[in-house]
């Protein structure tokens, strides 16, 4: 089940990165550019990406030393 955890933790950090390139008119033509919510909704989807991400890691280590 880690592997989901892996991949939805990928996804978000790719499609939030997406949202902040668009929301912050860095890639035009499309009707997210230049809007601020998207920056925003962006923004809180890598922090979620990189939370699944890190807690990923961090259970692994866990494991490693036997303490999961």
């Amino acid at each position: 089940m880690s592997w989901i955890k892996g991949i939805a933790g990928i996804v978000c950090v790719l499609i939030g990165l997406l949202w902040i390139g668009q929301g912050s008119n860095l890639l035009p033509g499309s009707f997210m550019s230049g809007q601020r919510q998207w920056l925003i909704f962006g923004l809180v989807l890598v922090i979620v990406g990189g939370w699944l991400l890190w807690s990923l890691v961090r259970g692994r280590g866990a494991k490693r030393e036997g303490l999961a």
